[in-house]
């Protein structure tokens, strides 16, 4: 029997309707999602106005190109170089911005600039100051954070307002999504008692210094990907196949006699389609599979100890880093802890000496680890003061390095500058600059 034309025609309609609805849902999840632009595409070589393609979407530059020379400031490939009044802004919208935070250096050996954020709501036909002004004077990568919190259609525009012909690099634009505040609901009359809504859950405990990199866990932002266990909490890189940094608390509750589990095994909770390293991806690399958070800061529990064998939880190191000073630091953080400490950690790689596991795996030039030290309390973030001891170390990925960590000494703040990050950003800002500028001498 001859199906009417009328039905054919209908599915063919639904079909096509259901497409569309998927296509539309699809990109509009898209463009809610945070952004991050790092420049990493490339293709504008030259200081004369007009478009960009990039990662993220077309962009204008104007006195402004892409460069990728050993001495603009960079964490890959390349970022933006701009000069003397130039701009960079996005030709394109974002639905709605939490916080912005932008990465910036002076190019090469250049004076210092000042530069500022600014934003339209109107598909750039006005703008608006976002923040304050900021100076560029080191040659390291630095972040700024502006906070938004604008729910509309929303793009961005650096202008470069000062220095002249000073040249500024600027990376890693990271654009968060917007929440907006839960109303409070308006309570009806009734006799009987209103019912208290549960608490919002608290932050990590391993997060309580603050996020260093902003991550979220959203695969849109696969190189700073949030990853929280009861750990520990992470920055993942999925191209690196490592994380950027990992972060925890230390303390007697996580101190006991579980043994160590060396059931070193690939990370199956990463998002799919995400390479998993395996347990295996090292060997005859020459590399150890060495512990950010180490084995033997999480010995409460045979489950706690296990956790940090997950290769998520694993940095390429030589054997002279990983078990001569990487080790004796662990050693010494723990010597804290029993003397009535409590310590905050955050540790990672930095750099690319080179890569193993077919490219999975990136080999990072430098280790490095940040930690703040308090006496044994509560209300932590409270009783930072601008006596807290601060201790960082950065240690070579070499084969002939001393085992004396004292040798690696640095302050918290050439740390940030080498990595990006900020650290402690839980702390009031008065007091991360007096802790964070000291170099540990105990």
């Amino acid at each position: 029997m001859t199906k009417p034309k009328f039905a054919s025609i209908t599915k063919v309609a639904l079909a096509f309707a259901s497409v569309l609805f998927l296509l539309t849902f699809t990109l509009t999840t898209a463009r809610m999602a945070p952004l991050v632009e790092g420049f990493e595409a490339g293709g504008k070589t030259a200081y004369a106005a007009g478009d960009v393609t990039l990662g993220t979407g077309s962009w204008f530059m104007d006195d402004a190109l892409t460069g990728n020379l050993s001495t603009d400031r960079k964490t890959g490939s390349y970022s933006a170089r701009v000069r003397n009044t130039g701009l960079v802004h996005m030709n394109f919208n974002k639905t709605g911005a939490g916080t912005v935070t932008i990465q910036h250096a002076v190019f090469s050996t250049d004076g210092s600039s000042t530069w500022q954020l600014w934003s339209s709501t109107n598909s750039g036909s006005t703008w608006t100051q976002v923040g304050s002004t900021v100076t560029t004077s080191s040659t390291t990568l630095q972040t700024a954070t502006f906070t938004v919190n604008n729910g509309n259609a929303i793009r961005f525009e650096i202008r470069k307002i000062s220095g002249g012909a000073n040249r500024i690099n600027l990376d890693n634009i990271q654009i968060g999504d917007f929440s907006s505040p839960t109303p409070t609901p308006t309570p009806t009359p009734t006799p009987s008692p209103t019912p208290t809504p549960s608490p919002t859950p608290p932050p990590s405990e391993h997060l309580t210094m603050g996020n260093p990199s902003n991550a979220v866990t959203n695969v849109l932002v696969p190189d700073n990907y949030l990853i929280e266990k009861p750990q520990y909490s992470m920055s993942y890189n999925r191209d690196r196949g490592e994380s950027n940094w990992v972060s925890w608390h230390l303390s007697v509750s996580w101190l006991g006699s579980a043994p160590r589990q060396n059931d070193f095994r690939a990370d199956t909770t990463l998002p799919t389609g995400w390479y998993q390293v395996q347990a295996t991806d090292y060997s005859g690399s020459g590399f150890d599979r060495g512990h950010m958070c180490p084995s033997a800061d999480r010995t409460i529990t045979v489950t706690d100890n296990s956790a940090t064998f997950l290769m998520t939880n694993m940095v390429p190191q030589l054997p002279a880093n990983n078990q001569g000073v990487w080790a004796n630091f662990e050693n010494y953080c723990r010597s804290l802890v029993n003397a009535g400490n409590e310590l905050y950690i955050i540790s990672g790689g930095v750099g690319t000496q080179s890569v193993i596991a077919n490219g999975h795996v990136t080999v990072p030039t430098q280790t490095w680890k940040v930690v703040i030290v308090l006496a044994n309390g509560s209300n932590d973030v409270s009783r930072v003061t601008t006596s807290t001891r601060t201790i960082a170390i950065v240690v070579p990925n070499s084969g002939t390095i001393n085992s004396d960590w004292h040798a690696y000494r640095v302050s918290v703040d050439q740390v940030e500058g080498m990595t990006g990050f900020d650290f402690f950003s839980s702390v009031p800002a008065s007091i991360q600059s007096v802790i964070e500028a000291r170099v540990d001498n105990q």
